[in-house]
């Protein structure tokens, strides 16, 4: 853990150097970057000063020790203040391990969230417009900005698809257990026998990837313009301000036609593909590192059922770690920060086995 912590303390004072670049401070997203970066960094500086002060104390006691002689008195003032120093520095061993078990280098990263209609029909799109309006009011709470990159409605008022970005304070670290397929169980609008369906719609939350975190060569990208089909009025309709942009390594492929302006359709596109390869490379890590990815709270799978929304019941169920609520309306409010605790305890839990 010690060499962590050297590691980490080694990356602040690497960030210190770079925020005094010129070339830095005359970037401003690069700038505000490292400055992030930095800051989150500040309790291992602390530690590390905390652990030298404590350590090089104890090795003076450890040589007043060796030298005291027969001085019976020097020698149990010293042993007294050896087992001293040595409880201050389990203590702080134990704050850096919970301090590690915190730690993830994407937890401060904003985020792009896609929710897609699953299974359903047109009651999934609804599902999916639900979800979207919950995420939304839960980062207003949080005191985070959304922003909407992308989206494709349907007729019946809810979104085939939706794309948008969330940016704050360790806005990744309590969207990330979204991933997966929300399920959704009430009678639909649309069902006029009032019998119950069951209806999904598929949640991808990937951090936020900056130029820094992604290179991407403009000869691996094919860009497409062309003219908008959904609402937005007449200029919207009659330009080509639609872009649609392929990474030929990858084989990805995003649109954006929300804006009236070519420029920002591309700016957003971009965004947008930046975070699925960033995600993409982050899975295929994770897949070669953690074997034992099953013990952890989800894979991320798009395919892997993670919650249920029970209206008849009112109940809001957490499959991967048996959660269970009966605050529905209110979560789908907004209020989400029971079931955000509940998973992020549950996270730490499993990390804590797995250290031990």
């Amino acid at each position: 853990m010690w060499d962590i912590l050297k590691a980490r303390t080694a990356r602040a004072r690497e960030i210190e150097q770079l925020l005094a670049d010129p070339r830095i401070l005359n970037n401003g997203q690069l700038y505000q970057r490292y400055a992030k970066e930095r800051a989150a960094l500040d309790p291992f500086l602390e530690l590390e000063s905390r652990h030298q002060h404590i350590a090089k104390g104890l090795e003076e006691t450890r040589q007043l020790l060796a030298h005291c002689g027969t001085d019976l008195e020097l020698r149990a003032m010293a042993q007294q203040e050896a087992g001293h120093l040595g409880e201050r520095l389990k203590a702080v061993e134990r704050e850096l391990e919970e301090l590690l078990l915190e730690d993830d280098p994407d937890a401060n990263k904003n985020a792009v969230v896609e929710i897609r209609a699953g299974t359903g029909g047109l009651e999934a799109t609804l599902f999916a417009s639900d979800l979207y309006r919950m995420y939304s009011r839960y980062a207003a709470s949080q005191g985070w900005a959304t922003e909407l990159l992308s989206n494709s409605p349907s007729e019946a008022g809810g979104f085939k698809e939706i794309i948008f970005g969330i940016s704050g304070n360790n806005v990744y670290r309590k969207m990330q257990f979204e991933r997966g397929v929300h399920r959704v169980q009430r009678v639909p609008a649309t069902e006029a026998s009032g019998r119950i369906h069951t209806s999904t719609a598929t949640v991808a939350v990937m951090p936020e990837a900056d130029e820094v975190d992604v290179q991407i060569d403009p000869d691996d990208l094919k860009i497409d313009v062309f003219r908008s089909s959904g609402a937005g009025g007449q200029s919207v309709n009659t330009t080509d301000s639609a872009v649609r942009i392929t990474h030929l390594p990858t084989g990805l492929v995003v649109s954006c036609q929300d804006e009236r302006s070519q420029l920002k359709n591309k700016m957003k596109g971009m965004k947008i593909l930046r975070s699925r390869i960033f995600e993409a490379a982050r899975q295929q890590q994770e897949e070669k590192q953690a074997s034992d990815r099953r013990r952890q709270i989800g894979t991320g799978d798009r395919s892997e059922k993670i919650r249920t929304y029970n209206f008849p019941d009112r109940r809001i169920t957490d499959h991967r770690i048996g959660f269970t609520t009966h605050q529905l309306m209110e979560v789908l409010e907004g209020q989400m920060g029971e079931l955000v605790e509940a998973l992020l305890a549950a996270q730490r839990k499993a990390r804590l086995e797995k250290m031990a």
